[in-house]
């Protein structure tokens, strides 16, 4: 599943959250809005899996949420 496929689906608290802090390394409170929106799937072209400082989004849902919240044209993401 694609972020563009989760994104409409995860809570409004959990989408303020990527907005405000994209690119950061996601907190468990936000992990869990996006398996709830997922039904726990995992996909490797948005999911950047483990860093020194936690999970992470890769650079490309990064990117495709950065351009959500510019109301810019996404590419997907």
């Amino acid at each position: 599943m694609n972020i563009q496929e989760w994104w409409p689906s995860v809570d409004a608290e959990t989408r303020d959250w990527l907005i405000e802090h994209n690119g950061e390394p996601l907190p468990p409170d936000v992990i869990a809005g996006i398996m709830t929106a997922t039904d726990g799937t995992t996909a490797s072209d948005w999911w950047a899996g483990e860093s020194e400082d936690g999970p992470q989004l890769s650079d490309q849902a990064v990117d495709w949420i950065e351009a959500t919240a510019n109301d810019e044209e996404a590419t997907d993401g």
